[in-house]
């Protein structure tokens, strides 16, 4: 056992009306997602659908302070332009949960 950082992302107070913004701030957010996991840092991330609560998705993050977790979401344009707001907190969690990400490869529809 050992612990992460759990991630809850929820939609942000930013408004963007252009669509080619908003499709840029999230294909930034995907390739985000791509480089942590590749540096398996990020083990856990999808998102939820459609909700009351403003949910937007997960992060389960392979760093065990609120303040990595914090530096690793300041690299995600989305979070970073206010569309996703995130709230940390830690989670005591199975130590083999990183063995997730080489399971993952063999069904995701991306490469890590």
């Amino acid at each position: 056992m050992k612990y992460y950082s759990f991630v809850l992302l929820k939609t942000g107070a930013t408004k963007i009306t252009d669509k080619d913004s908003v499709n840029r701030l999230f294909d930034g957010h995907m390739k985000n997602i791509q480089r942590l996991a590749k540096q398996k840092k990020l083990i856990v991330a999808g998102p939820f659908g459609k909700n009351e609560r403003d949910y937007r998705g997960i992060f389960i993050l392979n760093v065990k302070t609120i303040k990595e977790a914090e530096a690793l979401l300041a690299t995600d344009p989305a979070i970073n332009a206010g569309l996703l707001i995130s709230e940390i907190t830690l989670w005591y969690g199975s130590a083999a949960l990183p063995l997730y990400l080489e399971a993952s490869k063999k069904v995701n529809k991306f490469e890590f």
